[in-house]
This record gives C-alpha cells, sequence and structure tokens, in this order.
C-alpha cells in the first residue's frame, strides 16, 4: 500500500527521502532544494563527484543532517531532455529497487515530476502508481512507501490515484 500525507517532506521522519535530481544533480524542484539545504554540503558534493547520472536513475547517499538515514537521488531530466511519464516511472521503480537492495523498509517520495512546467499530477500519480504496483509483485521493501505532499490538490489527486491511505 502507499500512502498519501501532507507533510513537509524535508521533516520527514523516516529511513529515507527520495529527492528529485537533474542528471548533473541538481534539484530541480523548491522541495529538492530544500532537502539538498537541510541535508548539508556533503551530500551535494558527494554526488557532483559522481558525475553526470542517466535519466531515471536512483543513487543512494546517506542522509546528511536530515532526520533520515538515507537520501535516494532520482534523476528526472538533464539540460537536454525534459521529465516524461516514462523517465518518472523508471526513477519511482529504480528508487524502489535501491531501498529493496539495502534494505530499507520506510520510503518518502514527493510527486516526481510535476513541478512548473513538468507533468500533471494525474499523469505522475499514474506513472509512480504502476510502478510501485509493478515493484510489489517481486519484492517486500520496502513496506512503507509516503508520498508526502504539500498541497490538498496533490493530496487529492494522488490519493485517488494510488489509492492509499491519505493522512
Amino acid at each position: 500500500m502507499i500512502r498519501v500525507v501532507r507533510e513537509v517532506l524535508e521533516l520527514w521522519e523516516g529511513e529515507c527521502v527520495v529527492r528529485p535530481a537533474r542528471s548533473d544533480g541538481a534539484s530541480v524542484t523548491p522541495v529538492a532544494r530544500r532537502i539538498e539545504t537541510a541535508a548539508g554540503p556533503d551530500i551535494l558534493n558527494r554526488l557532483e563527484a559522481m558525475g553526470e547520472l542517466p535519466l531515471g536513475s536512483a543513487v543512494l547517499t546517506p542522509g546528511g543532517d536530515l532526520p533520515v538515514r538515507f537520501l535516494l537521488h532520482v534523476v528526472l531530466q538533464s539540460e537536454q531532455e525534459p521529465v516524461t511519464v516514462e523517465t518518472v516511472r523508471r526513477a519511482t521503480a529504480n528508487a524502489l529497487a535501491r531501498a529493496a537492495d539495502f534494505g530499507i523498509e520506510a520510503l518518502a517520495f514527493p510527486p516526481l515530476g510535476t513541478h512548473a512546467g513538468q507533468l500533471e499530477s494525474d499523469d505522475a500519480a499514474r506513472a509512480m502508481a504502476a510502478a510501485v504496483t509493478e515493484h510489489r509483485m517481486r519484492h517486500e521493501q520496502p513496506t512503507d512507501v509516503v508520498v508526502v505532499v504539500e498541497s490538498e490538490y496533490d493530496r487529492d489527486v494522488f490519493g485517488r490515484i494510488v489509492g492509499g491511505e491519505q493522512a
């Protein structure tokens, strides 16, 4: 099951938070920028040292100064390539796979690919839900998948589409 909660993602006290990024590691949304700032400069330096990352990839780092053990950075776009439904689905799937690989039980996502000029919330929610459903057919972990939203609109859209609990 996927839970949808209205909270501030960088304050979420769980095991791992997903941070949307560009292929060069740069933040692609205000939420991602706040996560980056709250985590501290060491995390971004570590990510930058990896160089250009492929679209849809997911990279695990420590949580830095955040109240979580880990950050999963998912690549949604590059300077030349915009966010697509397929990239959101692939990034979600790869984040879930990395979480399973590392035994992460609780994983919190922001709505991926929904910032201004990107995807509609409905399209992003469908892509994320499809990836979670497919992942759950093969893996038990993470057992707690949360989409952390900041608006009532996104809470309603994601709640309706992912079909999980809403808080």
